[in-house]
């Protein structure tokens, strides 16, 4: 599937609560997924002056917002039901293992309505992204 990156937005949401360590952690886990869901999300590989390769980075912004617990659950639940919008969530659960197996094998005993997300990242219109998340704070 190819994405619209001219019209669209992606942004980061954030647990506000969280400590430092584990926002950080809980920010870039969900930019690694998106980068792979959205590869037009990437641009191309540059070379600086002296001929050195640099590996693209986003051509578009990534605002990393923060939100409380209950407001990224809303989001979540608006943004999975649109099929437009790529939706990578980060979950306490998931933030707690110490391996991939052990991910898997929680996740697979828990309900979605039981998760609560540390993150969620967002790839979609900008005008629904906007709608959702416009009224969130930067992360500071």
């Amino acid at each position: 599937m190819s994405h619209d990156i001219k019209n669209s937005k992606c942004v980061i949401v954030v647990n506000g609560d969280l400590p430092v360590g584990l926002t950080v952690n809980a920010a870039s886990v969900v930019s690694l997924t998106l980068g792979r869901s959205v590869p037009e999300l990437i641009g191309q590989d540059v070379k600086d002056a002296n001929g050195a390769l640099h590996l693209g980075i986003t051509l578009i912004p990534v605002p990393i917002l923060k939100a409380p617990a209950e407001r990224i659950a809303e989001i979540h639940q608006m943004a999975v039901s649109d099929p437009e919008v790529v939706v990578v969530g980060f979950s306490d659960l998931a933030q707690s293992c110490r391996t991939y197996e052990e991910y898997i094998e929680r996740m697979a005993g828990t309900e979605s309505a039981d998760l609560t997300y540390s993150s969620i990242g967002l790839f979609g219109p900008r005008k629904q992204l906007n709608k959702w998340t416009g009224s969130l704070a930067l992360l500071r």
